[in-house]
């Protein structure tokens, strides 16, 4: 039972890694997931590494990767890169902190620290990283023809 529920974490990060950019110039796009683990090697020392994911559990940290290239032979300017979370897993940062995101499945956009989840009983409080479904970039600098760059996330395992 729960071998086949690390793999179907592990189809659903996959198939939800679908990410999408908005530009007029074409843009290719490719992403990968892995697991950050912890080894320690011969002499003793620890080091933290990347692997493809296997196997998945519960608090696994993930790393996700968003390439980027202009593929056309103009510049790009102004393009929009948006990733949709993978409902397994829990928000738990970027590498730039430049990202805006939705906590409501890509309606309402904003940084994290303004906006609000409603409770209940019609009080409201502060959304937490673990209520963001969608993550989305507005890179305002020019790429030109060939250029290319990268986006990171990190993620928990729920």
């Amino acid at each position: 039972m729960m071998k086949s529920l690390i793999t179907a974490i592990i189809a659903l990060m996959v198939a939800m890694l679908g990410v999408s950019a908005h530009a007029a110039t074409p843009l290719q796009l490719s992403s990968n997931v892995f697991v950050e683990k912890q080894v320690v090697r011969a002499d003793g020392t620890r080091t933290v590494v990347l692997e493809k994911p296997n196997l998945v559990l519960p608090g696994d940290n993930l790393v996700f990767v968003v390439k980027y290239r202009n593929v056309g032979t103009a510049t790009a300017n102004n393009f929009v890169v948006t990733n949709p979370l993978p409902q397994a897993v829990a928000f738990n940062g970027t590498s730039d902190g430049t990202e805006i995101v939705s906590i409501d499945g890509g309606l309402k956009w904003g940084a994290l620290k303004t906006l609000r989840m409603a409770n209940t009983d019609g009080t409201s409080r502060a959304a937490q990283r673990g209520d963001v479904t969608h993550i989305k970039w507005n890179l305002n600098q020019p790429l030109t023809a060939g250029a290319e760059g990268k986006l990171i996330f990190r993620g928990i395992v729920k």
